[in-house]
């Protein structure tokens, strides 16, 4: 099952990007070169971005692609540690949970009025239910996060750590230069 929702979200992720892409491609070519559009284009690419960004939150999140401020976290005991990362997972649980509810309202309604789209003819509520599916699978991989986090698996969020990463490249670089510096000699 979690295979086949790393799976989900890859392909997805994927295919939006490369539709996204191609029709505003093909989009610039109409305008260009033959002095025409397509009415829909702009509509349709704000709605795929909105599904490819609550997809990717959600992706973000498995590989720790997120920036997040743990300094303070990171100078605590251990033990310390799981509890203010579980009280955190916690909060971002409750966060997605409102939305989620938010958004089913939303969608209900749009759904009882049926308003369409402005320049295709779909149902707004069928656009937007990317909210729904978006905050559920980013529910789904905190509580999965919080599960490791519990079990021990997991230490934290595991953030990309922007200053051990500048820190490696600063490292990389003096290197390189060094050897140049000693070809040179």
């Amino acid at each position: 099952m979690v295979q086949f929702l790393h799976r989900f979200e890859e392909a997805g992720i994927g295919l939006l990007l490369v539709a996204m892409t191609l029709l505003v491609f093909f989009e610039v070519i109409l305008r260009f070169f033959f002095n025409e559009g397509l009415l829909w284009a702009q509509e349709l690419t704000l709605y795929m971005s909105a599904w490819l960004v609550l997809m990717g939150a959600s992706w973000g999140l498995r590989e720790g692609a997120h920036i997040g401020v743990d300094a303070l976290v990171k100078h605590l005991p251990a033990g310390t540690q799981k509890v203010v990362t579980l009280i955190a997972l916690g909060g971002c649980l409750a966060y997605c949970g409102l939305f989620l509810y938010g958004s089913w309202i939303y969608l209900s309604k749009m759904r009882m009025i049926g308003i369409e789209m402005e320049d295709m003819p779909i149902e707004k509520w069928k656009a937007m239910s990317c909210l729904v599916l978006g905050f559920a699978l980013l529910a789904l991989r905190v509580f999965s996060l919080g599960y490791e986090v519990w079990t021990g698996k997991r230490a934290g969020f595991g953030f990309i750590d922007e200053a051990k990463e500048s820190m490696h490249l600063a490292q990389e670089l003096e290197a390189e230069y060094d050897a140049k510096e000693g070809q040179n000699k």
